[in-house]
């Protein structure tokens, strides 16, 4: 990661989740949990966010299918895109969990961070060049008022370049954050680095 960001709340650092509810107990979980939990992610034995969601092994399984369709299905639009779309919807719904994590992956992916620092600071006015600002304006609309969303908001980001199916791409990164963040604002809270 390149050098540490700190705005509004918001970081690129590292960040834990921790669930306000019961997370599931190794010790006493069901062969189902255990294998939707080694099929998700290989932090998952160890996360309160997959040890919570696996109380319901076929929700989790669901999630884990969609979410790798969204955010790592080749063609479309870029991965550093779709994670720039769902940093923005992170940073309008206040999750910093997710913006952070999003803002690393964003960084790994374009080995910049002047987009992250933008959209932390203010992401009405974030983006780099004309299409990530297309990217951004398009995902605080969508998440703001996803009912207001109509043709001109669509041509917008033609204008800046995107095709069709990276507009497909960009809406399904958005909404999934938009129900994640959600999920991740209303059952636990983001746990900071201890300072040293």
């Amino acid at each position: 990661m390149s050098s540490i960001i700190q705005s509004h709340g918001f970081t690129n650092e590292v960040l834990q989740w921790h669930a306000w509810l019961d997370v599931i107990d190794l010790d006493q979980a069901s062969e189902d949990q255990i294998k939707v939990l080694e099929e998700s992610h290989p932090k998952a034995k160890t996360s309160d966010y997959y040890l919570f969601l696996g109380h319901q092994p076929e929700i989790l399984r669901q999630r884990s299918a969609a979410f790798n369709a969204i955010m790592y299905a080749p063609g479309g639009m870029s991965r550093a895109e779709r994670e720039l779309g769902s940093m923005v919807v992170s940073r309008v719904n206040g999750c910093v969990y997710c913006a952070s994590v999003h803002a690393q992956r964003f960084e790994q992916l374009t080995k910049r961070n002047d987009t992250v620092q933008q959209v932390f600071d203010d992401p009405h006015t974030a983006g780099a060049d004309a299409r990530e600002k297309a990217i951004a304006q398009f995902a605080i609309a969508l998440t703001k008022a996803p009912n207001d969303i109509g043709a001109t908001n669509i041509q917008a980001l033609k204008d800046a370049g995107l095709s069709e199916q990276e507009i497909l791409d960009l809406i399904h990164s958005v909404a999934i954050f938009a129900w994640a963040n959600r999920l991740m604002l209303n059952l636990g809270e983001p746990v900071f680095p201890a300072a040293e």
